[in-house]
């Protein structure tokens, strides 16, 4: 991973001043914006002693190109998370049934952050990914994910199949979506510990992921549409997953 980067955005800026502070080494802010969402979040820099800049718009843009928001922090990368902190640390942290999120060949850093939105929003405990044909978590997916990049931890493991055995022998359910499965996410018990496994849009899961999965299932379908992204089915499956257990 690298040493530096860039975040910008306003909610994922102030989620990472909330949550991490000590990785901000300075902020770039818009010359001349004054508005509340920006004072309140100078105002935490301030009282971490973070340098900030004002920058005319060029020059920001140049740190961040699109939509940056006006702000942008120079971060130290976080430690990558893998199966060691998985299987020693989070799971038997655990004071319930883990509710895990697998992304398997999901490429497209907006689908990432928006299904770390969700597994933020519906309360999951980590999201898993392989390292390879993966998207990254770059600052268009911490953007997307809107402060969850840094709530949820994101685990990088070398190979998926064998971490889904370990997670079964841990006693961890696998569900995958599977369009064409003849059971409804519905229909299946998640109130146990459970990881909900979401494929590739178009080519699905993998065919060894497929075949580690204890259910597959599908969701309901009303209208002309045939499938969803897959953000949104991740949204679907974790939705299900929290009205059960509530």
């Amino acid at each position: 991973m690298k040493e530096r980067e860039r975040i910008h955005g306003m909610h994922a800026v102030a989620a990472l001043l909330k949550r991490s502070p000590e990785r901000v080494e300075s902020l770039a802010v818009l010359r001349g914006r004054r508005d509340r969402r920006l004072e309140e979040l100078l105002a935490v820099a301030r009282t971490q002693g973070i340098a900030v800049r004002e920058l005319p718009r060029e020059e920001l843009d140049r740190l961040a190109p699109g939509v940056n928001q006006g702000v942008v922090a120079e971060v130290r990368a976080a430690a990558a998370l893998d199966e060691s902190y998985l299987f020693d640390e989070l799971l038997p942290g655990l004071a319930g049934p883990a509710l895990l999120l697998v992304l398997d060949g999901v490429t497209d850093p907006h689908n990432l952050g928006a299904c770390l939105r969700s597994a933020d929003a519906f309360g999951a405990h980590a999201v898993i990914v392989p390292r390879d044909n993966s998207a990254p978590l770059n600052a268009t997916a911490r953007k997307v994910a809107s402060g969850a990049a840094d709530a949820v931890p994101l685990v990088s493991v070398t190979n998926l199949a064998r971490t889904l055995r370990a997670l079964q022998e841990a006693g961890v359910w696998i569900v995958g979506a599977a369009g064409e499965a003849g059971q409804s996410i519905t229909a299946v018990d998640l109130r146990g510990a459970v990881a909900l496994v979401m494929g590739a849009e178009g080519s699905g899961m993998r065919r060894l992921t497929r075949e580690h999965c204890d259910h597959l299932a599908s969701i309901p379908m009303c209208g002309e549409v045939s499938s969803l992204n897959v953000s949104v089915a991740t949204g679907v499956f974790l939705y299900e997953a929290r009205r059960q257990r509530t």
